[in-house]
C-alpha cells in the first residue's frame, strides 16, 4: 500500500463533498420522460454513460494532469465542447466544488483553489470538472493512471446513486450493476487513456438532449 492509493481512496469515497451527488447526468430527465422504465433500459444508459465520459470526459482529465500549467486553455476547450448549458452548468459547479473541498483537505491543494479564484477573476474561466479533476490529482502526485481510474469510478458511482434516489433501483441493485459494470470501466479506461484533447468526441447524443431538458422538468430532484 501507498501513500496514493489512501489519497486515492479518500477522493473517491462517497463521503467526498464535492458536490457530485447534487446532479444525476441526465438520468432524471430519462426516467421521467420514459426513457428508462425498466432495469434493461437503466443498464443502456449506464453503459452509454460510461462510454461517453471515457471520450468525451476524460481526455480533458488526462491533458489536465499531463500539462496542469495550460489549466485555463484546457478549461476554455471544455466550455467549449460542452455547449449543453445545463451540462456545462453541473461541470463548473462540481470542478469549483471539488477545489473547494479538496482545499480543505489537503494543504497541497490550498493554492490550486487560490490560482482558481484567481483565474476567475481575471477572465473567463468555468472551473470545469474534468480540468480540475486533472489539476488536483496531478497537484496531490497521484498517477495518471490512479487518475483516470478515480474519474471514472466516481462518474458511475454518480450515476448509480442518482437511480437509487430516484427509485429506479434500490441500493443493493446498484452495488450488483456496479460491480457487473467494472469490466467495462476498465475497458473504457485502456480505450481512452491515450486519447488526446483533439480526439473528444460525444458519443451519447440522446443523453446529451435529455440532460438539456432538466430546467424544463415539473418537478426535480437533482440539478442536472
Amino acid at each position: 500500500m501507498t501513500s496514493e492509493t489512501f489519497a486515492l481512496l479518500q477522493l473517491a469515497d462517497a463521503s467526498f463533498p464535492a458536490g457530485g451527488f447534487a446532479h444525476s447526468g441526465g438520468l432524471e430527465a430519462a426516467v421521467q420522460l420514459g426513457e428508462v422504465r425498466s432495469l434493461a433500459a437503466l443498464r443502456a444508459f449506464l453503459e452509454a454513460a460510461v462510454r461517453q465520459v471515457g471520450r468525451g470526459a476524460l481526455p480533458f482529465v488526462s491533458a489536465a494532469h499531463a500539462r496542469p500549467r495550460e489549466w485555463s486553455a484546457i478549461d476554455a476547450r471544455c466550455e467549449l465542447f460542452l455547449r449543453n448549458h445545463v451540462q456545462s452548468r453541473a461541470s463548473h459547479d462540481q470542478g469549483h466544488a471539488l477545489l473547494a473541498a479538496a482545499s480543505r483537505a489537503f494543504d497541497a491543494a490550498e493554492a490550486l483553489h487560490a490560482e482558481a479564484r484567481a483565474l476567475r477573476r481575471a477572465g473567463p474561466f468555468a472551473t470545469h470538472l474534468a480540468p480540475c479533476y486533472g489539476v488536483l490529482f496531478a497537484t496531490l502526485g497521484l498517477s495518471r493512471a490512479a487518475t483516470q481510474a478515480g474519474f471514472l469510478h466516481g462518474a458511475l458511482r454518480g450515476l448509480l446513486s442518482a437511480a437509487v434516489r430516484l427509485g429506479a433501483i434500490g441500493p443493493l441493485e446498484a452495488q450488483r450493476q456496479h460491480g457487473e459494470l467494472v469490466p467495462l470501466l476498465g475497458e473504457v479506461a485502456r480505450a481512452c487513456a491515450e486519447l488526446e484533447l483533439d480526439d473528444v468526441a460525444q458519443t451519447a447524443p440522446l443523453h446529451d438532449v435529455l440532460g438539456g431538458v432538466q430546467d424544463r422538468l415539473y418537478t426535480r430532484l437533482f440539478q442536472s
